[in-house]
């Protein structure tokens, strides 16, 4: 008689992010195929929107990393476990994984991680403190550039353990980040809010702000923009919330203040339905200092048609095919990432259309939602099949 499966995964926050909102579909995913789904997290926006009746949802302050916390953590995790006979806890953060390495310990069940990020490696305590993510009987990857970082660190940590380490490429729900199932009224009200020009072209650079995420790269590009007299009238959005980084927003603020493009620069600092703010976009920017893990917005503004541009660097390279869905400049670079800009808006009505529609059959071949759920619930039941 087969195992059944029960599933719990662990996540700090359940907000909008890339690798909560894999939780939260993932979550889902398992319910609808009869595997009894769990969720343990601190709080979170996406909260509202879980199905209570497919997925029973525990508030625990895993974002911690204070030690008696953790602690506390472990011990209501493993009753969590014990309770529930859960068999497979998947951690998506290293705080909460490192609760759930013990309670996994404790109560002999099979543990899992993906890795959303690259992590800092500056010294032996952060690469130890890193280390919990490697130390599943499972261990995923998100891309390839991912599953390299994770050989380049930790390789022989896996030749000796004999732990798995595979890609499964993070998925988005191509149904909801479809521009058919955007309705005008949508589009309209959100122009209004925001005093947006559609009879401009718009360029949208999503992400929360933090330096990493290169907003101040793009605000130079659209400097050097605004001092050409060559092309046609745009405006510019930088849509992400602060997080509580106040001084760097205010020097984002001043930056554009000093380079007086605040009738071209909007800042908005939320958007519940995404598809609605790349519904008004002609083209999105992802301008990351630094590598993504995955490259998030070069997918979804692929699954939504509209042109991306992307930093040549980390996981944003495998999502796009190069020159014909998007184009990649050099990272750090504004003077590339306004040539490119303005390659792009004189190109004619047809050919962005084209390059829209091979940037959704793109997604839909390589990173739409299901695939990803599927080859991760097949990976769950080889390790229950293995106990």
């Amino acid at each position: 008689m087969k195992k059944k499966i029960k599933v719990l995964q662990v996540i700090p926050r359940l907000g909008y992010g890339g690798a909560e909102t894999g939780c939260y579909d993932l979550a889902h995913f398992l319910s609808e195929q009869g595997v009894k789904s769990y969720i343990i997290t601190s709080g979170g926006e996406l909260l509202k929107f879980v199905n209570k009746k497919k997925v029973k949802v525990f508030r625990l302050p895993v974002q911690t990393k204070n030690p008696i916390l953790i602690l506390m953590n472990v011990i209501i995790i493993s009753f969590i476990i014990l309770i529930y006979n859960i068999n497979i806890i998947h951690a998506r953060s290293r705080a909460p994984a490192w609760s759930c390495f013990f309670a996994t310990k404790i109560t002999f069940r099979k543990f899992v991680t993906t890795f959303h990020g690259t992590y800092n490696f500056s010294n032996r305590i952060k690469k130890f403190y890193n280390s919990v993510m490697v130390r599943a009987n499972l261990v995923i990857a998100g891309s390839n550039f991912i599953f390299s970082h994770i050989n380049e660190n930790y390789g022989n940590f896996f030749l000796k353990n004999k732990r798995k380490l595979l890609v499964i490429f993070r998925g988005i729900n191509t149904s909801y980040f479809n521009p058919q199932k955007v309705l005008p009224i949508k589009l309209e009200k959100f122009s209004k809010k925001f005093n947006i020009d559609r009879n401009k072209f718009i360029i949208l650079l999503p992400g929360r702000l933090t330096l990493w995420k290169g907003q101040r790269i793009f605000i130079e590009a659209i400097k050097l923009l605004n001092e050409r007299n060559d092309i046609t009238p745009f405006e510019a959005i930088i849509l992400g919330s602060d997080q509580g980084r106040n001084v760097y927003k205010k020097q984002l603020l001043d930056l554009v203040q000093q380079h007086r493009l605040n009738k071209i620069i909007k800042f908005i600092d939320h958007c519940e339905e995404m598809p609605v703010a790349y519904g008004i976009a002609n083209l999105v920017c992802s301008c990351s200092i630094e590598p993504e893990a995955f490259g998030r917005v070069s997918v979804e503004a692929q699954s939504m048609q509209i042109p991306i541009i992307a930093s040549n660097i980390g996981g944003s390279m495998e999502t796009l095919v190069k020159d014909r869905t998007g184009y990649l400049f050099n990272n750090k670079d504004p003077v590339a990432l306004a040539d490119l800009i303005v390659a792009v808006m004189q190109k004619d009505y047809n050919s962005l259309k084209s390059i829209g529609i091979e940037g959704r059959k793109n997604v839909l071949k390589k990173f739409d939602v299901d695939k990803m759920c599927l080859s991760t619930f097949t990976e769950y039941k080889k390790l229950i099949e293995l106990s």
